[in-house]
């Protein structure tokens, strides 16, 4: 029973205490004025009387009433109702308090000044109840009798209502009695009556219908967010204008709540002078008046509700955690049923009639089941995760959170967690923990309906219904009686609401007389019999275990069978010591245990090979099961939530294996490198389960003592521990004192063992091995563990490194305490904290923390004899080391590092694309002066044979990063390396335990140094074959002095020579490393001969030389450049005055020193009116001095093609100027623009086209020759420029007016003369406009409506501010160039994308994705595009000068390209070679600069610019396959070995600094080893005439074929040298060791073999075997057997080249001989298909290797071949590669063959073939595949035979003969004797032909 109100008060405005208008409340009257003694008096209630402040108003405002709530300290809740109402003041009280506050205000308040004031006045009722109407009724009384002045004294209804006591709850006793009880009338005394209906079970909370009201106002998923926030701890703020709502918002949020309690601050409603309370950091639900609206704005992580606006603001700041799904889906769609219920039928045609919501206290109650329902889907099975450690005297119960959330499938749910955190579930667990407690309507929904949950869930209607069900009971609980609800109240009347004069004040009540009444009603009370209700207890069910409601989602687990199949048939294996099968099966199961089924699987198995706590195992055993634990508990998280490591826990202190006398190391100390085990979380948790197991068998025990005759149906089904303790509270209170103190002592004592027992287990979990290694962070405490990676110790590493490297002698001790202290520690705050929770005596406590210290010192003293005894052990067997094979002159700088080889992004090796998981490998890593290596064999048992070889050139190394790496096998996080070259691999390490870091450290530094040489001297090129010691430091100084006195002799030599003279310099031979002091004096000594220039016969150099410059003048000569310009008619190297003026170009030797520029060659094409002192000037204006030069002539249109670098910026604008411009004195920089342009129109007027125009600016003077003739090509052609040029100047606006008559670019044709395009375009496309304003083309124009003879192509960023004069013959065409920083990043994320280093499943990230990204393809699209435009050009008969960049990157690419593409003779070998030469290597592109080849151009990075190029080349030959004479693989050698650093071709940046170094002129026949080449190109010849590889066969090439390539991105193909990777090798490239591995495989003898005839299948991996070596070419595999028989033939093989053109023109004269050519051997062997037609071979390329050959040989059959003398016809060539129906049968038939040893005869169909002179023999006569050869060869004789055990029956002796071979005798049995003697024939016939 309660009072129904403890307080009453009357509280008014206090006149004394105004401050300057604020008014204050004071508290008028109180009753009882002594505080009662169960709930005392709450404070500061005059505040909550006005929230929004005491005010004085001029019009009286209506009576109002809400409800607040105050909490005390005792965190209960009063409820105060104030029922305010105004009074008027009169003057004379005003006046009073005026004057006495006259002093400190200086006027009075403007609000007084009205004729009257009204001032408020409360009646305030406090109570521990929540009856809000019932207060409402009562205050409205006690006014109502003195408003109306009833005749009732005020102080009787006082004091009935202090004495008025109700029930707290409806009791549940059945009858007349209970309805009493909770149906109870009151009565203040002045003719009311009123029925209070007390709630039938206390716990619901009431809820009226503010649940309803909130969900109005605010809607579904706003008030969802809110019931999210305020259960994750949030702060949540409620404003509204009305106080009432605002506490029933605060009501229906906790009622929504339920069964969670909200503990934090609840302040429905919060006065405005308490504002400040808003900024506490602690969570809370508070109501505000909208009044204060403002002061809430500045807060910046509270969740504002305005219940008035229906928003709900969230910070930004504040993450609300959603339900998790489906749940919150779900929940929604119930929400929506109830309050719209319409919204359902919304669109059907025929609604349902009445679909309204039910009553809004209906409503109230079916929103309330919904989310009771949630929570009973969200803790279902809570109670089978309570772990109860103590019973007696009082039930201690811990929560199991990972174990929940684990069994959940829920431990990622961020909202579960939060909540399971939170203080409302600690305080739910502490409450509804409990077994033997009285329950209510959620315990019942747990506990019976989860299973209708579970199965409505999915049916809204099903689950609404549900939900209707709950909303009853609720209902119910709230209004027992709905049919009793009379009310009589009387209300105050309206005249006297209405009247506002003679209104008495509220009158002052009479103390003593209500004290009276109180006084009276409490004796009455005292003497009344106690009302006892049995509050009845009973035993709470748990309802269904979690784990049948986590399997639903059991598909997971569905394809585990086979995986737990695998790990207990392992585990059975090792412990049948079948250790081998074990192997094979470790990597399967170590991937099964990422599951959780197998580990779950794995610690039941262990299990039950534990006898009495202890299982001893030899080494090996206990290896692989230290590995199964460490992998399993790898993927625990560190709280354990599937309960595993809490499973092997007890396993870890069983396995063990012995080490020596009385040594035994347990498995324990190799599987402590997890979180898991540093989680104090986690201890507690396995505590408190053991505990409760405890003390359930301590129950057990004492119950089965008891009662021995319990029958078995209980026993049934194990009693859990709840149960248990239920039972034993029950029965509590019947126990006698000394039973109770015994049982309390019992388990006490349980509790603390226990403790012990951990104390051990945790000291043996986190004391390392080695303690003299301290694993855990001193500072954190053991918070947090440092991994170190030697601690796997299973293996000793005895021997090896470790010794020294872990025990610095002195620090033993140090440390060893060190690690000590740190772990007692941590056992102490564990078993404080446990043992406090748990209830052990104090004397316990201090005995264990007494105890710890010595246990951890004791398991230190065994674990240091463990540790001595392990170290001795033979270590683990690893795989051998394989070597290596180095090329000569190549050497080991680090020896063999052992390594793991892990898997990157590159899917084919791991083997998820199918075949065998080739990766990761063992094996090491090694490192020489050339190359980087990794050798070794995968750790997949099932490829333990293959060799994995991974390598690139240490000069190719573009990335090296640091990381740590998990192995799939040894638990371990070790540091690895990730090494990215620009060869397109990818080399990823991890170093082995034995490898210690610091030599992984020297490793490193050892690489950086060979990758970054301080001077290109120091690459691989250079020291090759010198120690690699000496290689590795130089004396920058001496270098520097050497280049200043070669510079010195250089200028001074340039001085002497006056004229034109030759530069011949003597061989310059870098001095070698040992005597580096000379070379001082050798630099002096090298002087530079200048010789005088000599006539034009002087090309045959004449004697007038000496000898020794002889040859190096012929090496000038030589120079690519020379041997090019000769071939291409630019000029002779002569400059006698007697030159031939019809030469246009000369070869100038102006740059012979290198002073004009540095990074051009030394011999030079200019034209030839241009002195030598014009190019000196004119070369200023260009970027590094690179003047425009000729580099290649048209032979057919004689256009020039010219190459310089972009103009400076000042040169720009003089470029542009007016040559007419009238200047009487012409300045400097006119002077020069002049010379360039005199230089330009000398090229012109170079050009047969200009010479032969009568006028420069005639319209009839220009018909080239060519055009007129080839009208029809020139059609065709001409409007293709224009598009070109569209489309590599990119630009959208079209040519205004006039000028857009033949479309932008297209050709305006007159009779029979060309006008091209507009001239003007080139220079308005450049940012300028039309000459003249009206659009009208001006008189120069029209005079010059022709195509230019020039077309300068320039960068657009360049050509701004330049204007085109009309007369000028030259065009600038401005494009956009790539920048060389976007070539870099492109390539960086080409690379990326082509060699992952991790493989992702993230769609954005997929290889087609990266590769656009990279937009490389875009890049090689650029740079072809704007080649096939100077192409086109160069065709039409213009000259194109390429005038771009610095001139040495994209100038150069597409100059080369341009040339390859327009002159066949680039597309051989030497030309190639020549084109290389001349344009990348003479004209200076800067191979070292951009393959940041030495320390100082290592900021620089590395920029492919030739490898674009070359890529580029790729593109043409996959289009134009049979135009070049060399193959892909000659590009792709030649991208390797660019960046390779292997020879010198591509090392320095020009001429010039070749010549310093001296590696320019080399001669031929010095080298001091044979064997190493010094030149790629000397290289490729060589191997070049050994091996085809080279070497296209479809080469047949057309005469003066100018390709044209597609270059939209889409005809672009990812070049596969960026993708192919060769792991049983490595790279193809280095010829040397292909064959050395080769020969290598040879030598190793073969065994006999006695299995019968072995298969000739060979498996063939991607990514692992070379393509082009398993399966070769037809053409290279023929070649390869001619050689090989010649050879075994003693003959003298020829070359393969002589053979393979013999053979094409035998081809060609057989299809002279046949009547009609046939189209596949014309495709191969002639050239008289078009262009169109030729790109037909791509697509045979492309479709199998040697394809397009096949062709050639199906109609070999109509062929005549007519043998050349001497060799085999080409028919006989290809025969073996025909199928069986063209092979030479030359007699076939069935015999019977007798197998190998203890086989049977078989019938087999056997075929003599004389040509290829075997015996064959195929199971049938259909069957192709043939069973087996008998070589001609080895046959000895052929005899009769006679038969033998199991030959056929029935047949003649006489058909039996034998075959005796070298190797063997077979025995055959033909039909007859006729047919067996013809074989016989037939076989020595064969044998005497030969």
């Amino acid at each position: 029973m309660a009072r129904l109100a403890d307080y009453f008060l009357v509280v008014t405005y206090d006149l004394d205490k105004r401050v300057e208008g604020e008014g204050q409340g004071r508290i008028l009257q109180r009753f009882p004025e002594k505080d009662w003694e169960d709930s005392p008096f709450p404070q500061g209630i005059e505040l909550f009387c006005q929230p929004s402040g005491w005010q004085l108003v001029p019009e009286r405002q209506p009576a109002s009433f809400f409800v607040a709530v105050l909490t005390d300290i005792n965190s209960d809740r009063n409820y105060c109702a104030c029922f305010t109402f105004w009074e008027g003041l009169d003057r004379l009280q005003l006046q009073k308090a005026e004057a006495s506050e006259a002093d400190e205000v200086d006027e009075a308040p403007a609000v007084v000044q009205s004729a009257q004031v009204f001032a408020p006045k409360s009646l305030v009722l406090v109570s521990r109840l929540d009856y809000t109407e019932v207060f409402r009724n009562c205050l409205g009384l006690i006014y109502t009798v003195h408003v109306d002045s009833l005749s009732v004294p005020l102080e009787t209804v006082v004091g009935n209502l202090l004495t008025c006591i109700i029930p707290i709850a409806g009791g549940s006793q059945p009858g007349q009695e209970e309805r009493e009880e909770s149906l109870r009338t009151i009565t203040l005394g002045a003719g009311d009556r009123q029925v209070i209906q007390t709630p039938i079970d206390d716990s619901l909370p009431v809820s009226g219908t503010s649940v309803a009201q909130l969900f109005r106002q605010l809607g579904i998923i706003n008030v969802l967010c809110l019931f999210c926030a305020a259960l994750t701890e949030h702060k949540i703020l409620f404003l509204s204008s009305s106080y009432q709502r605002l506490t029933d918002a605060c009501r229906g949020l906790l009622a929504i709540m339920f069964p969670l309690k909200y503990s934090f601050t609840y302040v429905p409603i919060l006065p405005g002078k308490l504002l400040e309370v808003l900024s506490t950091p602690t969570p809370f639900i508070i109501g505000v008046n909208s009044f204060f609206r403002s002061e809430t704005q500045e807060l910046l992580d509270v969740i504002i509700a305005d219940l008035d606006g229906g928003t709900v603001t969230i910070p930004e700041c504040v993450h609300i955690s959603p339900l998790p799904e489906p749940l919150l889906q779900q929940t929604q769609t119930l929400l929506s049923m109830i309050l719209d219920p319409e919204l359902e039928f919304a669109d059907q045609a025929f609604p349902p009639p009445s679909t309204q919501p039910s009553a809004l206290k209906i409503q109230d109650k079916e929103i309330r089941g919904v989310f009771l329902w949630l929570f009973a889907r969200l803790f279902q099975g809570y109670r089978w995760c309570l772990h109860i450690i103590r019973i007696h005297p009082e039930p201690v119960i811990r929560f199991h959170k990972a174990a929940f959330l684990g069994q959940r499938a829920l431990t990622e749910d961020d909202f579960l967690m939060k909540v399971l955190d939170g203080m409302a579930f600690a305080g739910f667990v502490s409450e509804r923990g409990p077994p033997y407690r009285a329950t209510d309507l959620f315990d019942d929904l747990i506990a019976n309906q989860v299973e209708r949950i579970r199965q409505e869930e999915t049916c809204p209607h099903k689950a609404m219904n549900h939900v209707k069900e709950l909303a009853e009971q609720l209902f119910k609980n709230e209004n027992p009686y709905p049919a009793v609800a009379m009310h009589k109240v009387q209300r105050p009347s309206e005249n006297s609401q209405t009247t506002t004069q003679n209104q008495t004040q509220f009158p002052g009540l009479d103390d003593v007389a209500v004290q009276l009444f109180i006084d009276h009603a409490a004796a009455k009370l005292r003497t009344a019999p106690p009302v006892v209700k049995v509050e009845l207890k009973g035993m709470v069910p748990s309802g269904p275990p979690l784990g049948d409601t986590v399997d639903r989602n059991g598909s997971v687990m569905a394809n585990s069978a086979r995986r737990l199949e695998v790990v207990r048939n392992c585990i059975t294996y090792i412990f049948e010591n079948k250790m081998l099968e074990a192997k094979k099966l470790m990597p399967a199961v170590l991937r099964a245990l990422k599951g959780r089924a197998a580990r779950i699987c794995l610690t039941q198995e262990l299990n039950q090979h534990v006898l009495q706590n202890r299982a001893v195992l030899d080494d090996q055993q206990f290896d692989y099961i230290v590995r199964m634990m460490n992998c399993t508990l790898q993927d625990c998280s560190h709280m354990d939530e599937h309960g595993i490591a809490a499973n092997l826990l007890p396993l870890v202190t069983a396995f063990c294996r012995k080490l020596g006398a009385g040594i035994t190391q347990f498995a324990y100390s190799c599987v402590q490198e997890h979180m898991v085990w540093t989680t104090m979380q986690f201890w507690e948790a396995m505590f408190y389960s053991d505990v409760q197991n405890h003390i359930r068998a301590l129950y057990l025990e004492t119950e089965d003592n008891n009662s021995e005759q319990q029958d078995g149906s209980a026993g049934g089904r194990e009693i859990s521990a709840l149960d248990l303790a239920s039972e034993q509270n029950r029965l509590w209170p019947t126990l006698s004192k000394e039973m109770q103190a015994e049982r309390v002592q019992k388990e006490e004592s349980t509790v603390f063992s226990q403790a012990i027992h951990y104390a051990n287990r945790m000291s043996y979990l986190l004391l390392p091995l080695d303690t003299s290694k301290n694993r855990l962070l001193r500072s954190s405490g053991l918070g947090d563990v440092e991994s170190v990676s030697n601690s796997y110790v299973t293996n000793s590493i005895a021997g090896s490194m470790a010794e020294s490297y872990d025990t610095e002698s002195g620090f033993e001790d140090a440390e060893s305490s060190d690690v000590a202290n740190s772990v007692v520690r941590f056992i102490n705050r564990f078993v404080d904290k446990v043992c406090n929770e748990s209830g052990v005596t104090n004397e316990h406590l201090k005995a264990l923390h007494t105890m710890i210290p010595d246990i951890v010192q004791m398991h230190i003293e065994t674990l240091d004899a463990v540790h001595r005894e392990s170290k001795r052990l033979p270590p683990i067997q690893k795989p051998k080391l394989l070597r290596p094979t180095l090329l000569p002159g190549e050497e080991l700088v680090m020896d063999a590092m052992r390594v793991h080889l892990i898997p990157d992004g590159r899917e084919e090796a791991t083997g998820l694309m199918g075949g065998p998981p080739l990766l990761p490998a063992e094996g090491a890593i090694f490192l020489t002066t050339y190359r980087l290596i990794f050798r070794g064999t995968p750790t997949d048992p099932l490829v333990g044979e293959q060799v994995v070889t991974r390598s690139f050139p240490i000069a190719s190394l573009t990335k090296e990063k640091r990381i740590s790496v998990t192995l799939p096998m040894d638990q371990f996080v070790q540091e690895g390396l990730q090494l990215r070259s620009c060869t397109f691999q990818l080399i990823k390490i991890a170093f082995d335990e034995e490898v210690a870091s610091d030599l992984a450290e020297v490793f490193r530094k050892h690489m950086h140094k060979l990758r970054y040489p301080q001077h290109v001297q120091g690459t691989f090129a250079f020291t090759v074959g010198q120690c690699g010691k000496l290689a590795v430091e130089h004396k920058t100084k001496d270098k520097n002095q050497s280049l200043k006195t070669l510079s010195k002799n250089l200028v001074k030599s340039a001085k002497r020579t006056i004229g034109r003279q030759y530069v011949t310099r003597k061989k310059y031979s870098p001095p070698t490393w040992e005597n580096r002091s000379s070379f001082q004096s050798e630099l002096d000594e090298d002087e530079i001969s200048v010789s005088e220039e000599v006539d034009q016969s002087s090309l045959t150099l004449s004697s007038t030389i000496r000898s020794s410059d002889r040859q190096t003048m012929s090496n000038v000569v030589e120079r690519a450049c020379c041997r090019d310009y000769q071939r291409l008619g630019l000029g002779t190297l002569s400059n006698s005055l007697t030159r031939s003026k019809n030469e246009p170009f000369r070869i100038s030797t102006v740059n012979r020193m290198y002073t004009v520029c540095r990074s051009y060659p030394g011999l030079l094409i200019v034209p030839q009116s241009i002195p030598d002192t014009t190019i000196q000037r004119i070369c200023r204006c260009y970027r590094q001095n690179r003047f425009p030069v000729v580099c290649w002539r048209n032979s057919r249109t004689k256009a020039v093609l010219l190459r310089s670098a972009g103009l400076h910026a000042k040169g720009v604008v003089g470029f542009f100027k007016s040559p007419n411009a009238p200047s009487s004195v012409p300045s400097q920089a006119d002077s020069t623009s002049l010379e360039q342009e005199k230089y330009l129109q000398a090229i012109i007027s170079s050009m047969p086209s200009y010479s032969e125009s009568s006028g420069r600016n005639t319209l009839s003077g220009f018909t080239s020759t060519h055009m007129s003739t080839s009208d029809s090509s020139d059609k065709l052609r001409q409007p293709k420029i224009g598009a070109l040029m569209k489309q590599v100047m990119g630009t959208k606006e079209d040519v205004p007016g006039t000028f857009s008559r033949g479309g932008k670019w297209g050709s305006i044709r007159g009779s029979g003369r060309l006008s091209a395009y507009n001239p003007d375009v080139g220079t308005r496309l450049a940012g300028k406009e039309s000459p003249q304003p009206n659009g009208g083309p001006s008189e120069a124009l029209f005079l010059r409506q022709q195509k230019a003879y020039l077309y300068i192509i320039g960068d657009k960023a360049q050509l701004k501010g330049g204007k085109q004069d009309s007369f000028q013959q030259w065009e600038v065409v401005p494009i956009e160039v790539c920048d060389v920083r976007q070539v870099k990043n492109s390539f960086k994320k080409l690379m990326k994308a082509c060699v992952p280093s991790t493989s992702t499943t993230d769609p954005n990230m997929s290889f087609l994705r990266c590769l656009e990204d990279s937009e490389w393809m875009a890049l090689l699209h650029r740079v072809l595009q704007v080649s096939v435009l100077v192409v086109e050009l160069l065709d039409t008969g213009s000259s194109v000068m390429v005038s771009l960049e610095d001139g040495w990157d994209v100038t150069t690419q597409v100059v080369s390209l341009v040339q390859l593409l327009s002159d066949p003779y680039y597309r051989t070998f030497d030309g190639f070679r020549l084109l290389v030469e001349k344009e990348w290597l003479s004209f200076g592109h800067r191979f070292s600069h951009r393959g940041a080849q030495t320390l100082g151009s290592q900021s620089s990075g590395f920029t492919p610019v030739f490898l674009q190029f070359l890529d580029c080349v790729h593109q043409i030959h996959l289009q134009f396959p049979m135009e070049f004479e060399f193959s892909q693989y000659y590009l792709k050698f030649l991208a390797y070995h660019y960046v390779s650093n292997r020879f010198r071709t591509f090392l320095l940046d020009s001429d010039y600094e070749r010549i310093e170094l001296g590696v320019l002129y080399e001669e031929k026949g010095e080298r001091k080893s044979p064997q190493v080449c010094k030149s790629v190109w000397d290289y490729i010849d060589r191997l070049n005439k050994k091996t085809p590889i080279f070497y296209n066969y479809m080469f047949s090439p057309e005469d003066e074929e100018v390709l044209r390539p597609y270059t939209f991105i889409s005809n672009l193909k990812v070049w596969e040298f960026y993708m192919e990777e060769t792991l049983s090798e490595g790279p193809s490239y280095d010829w040397e060791l292909r064959g050395r591995q080769e020969r290598i495989a040879e030598e190793t003898p073969e065994k006999p073999d006695s299995s019968g005839p072995k298969s000739h299948r060979h498996i063939v991996w991607p990514c692992y075997d070379s393509l082009s070596k398993v399966v070769p070419d037809a053409i290279t595999k023929l070649l390869q057997d001619l050689q090989s028989l010649e050879a075994e033939l003693g003959q003298t093989s020829e070359k393969w080249k002589d053979t393979w053109d013999k053979m094409k023109n035998s081809q060609k004269t057989e299809i002279k001989l046949e009547s009609k050519p046939s189209f596949s051997s014309s495709l191969l062997m002639s050239s008289n298909l078009s262009h169109q037609r030729r790109s037909q071979g791509v697509y045979l390329q492309e479709s199998g290797v040697g394809s397009s050959i096949n062709l050639a040989m199906d109609c070999e059959a109509s062929a005549t071949s007519t043998p050349v003398a001497g060799r085999p016809s080409t028919s006989t060539l290809y025969s073996q590669f025909q199928s069986t129906e063209s092979e030479n049968r030359s007699f076939e038939g069935i015999l019977f063959k007798k197998g190998a040893l203890l086989k049977p005869w078989k019938p087999r169909w056997f075929v003599l073939d004389k040509t290829k002179h075997q015996l064959r023999y195929y199971e049938t006569r259909q069957d192709k595949e043939c069973k087996g050869v008998i070589e001609l060869a080895d046959v000895e004789s052929v005899i009769p035979g006679t038969p033998t055990m199991g030959a056929p029956k029935n047949i003649e002796e006489k058909a039996f003969f034998d075959l005796k071979t070298t190797k063997r005798v077979y025995n055959f049995c033909a039909q007859d004797s006729l047919n067996a003697q013809l074989w016989m024939d037939s076989v020595q016939s064969c044998l005497s032909d030969a």
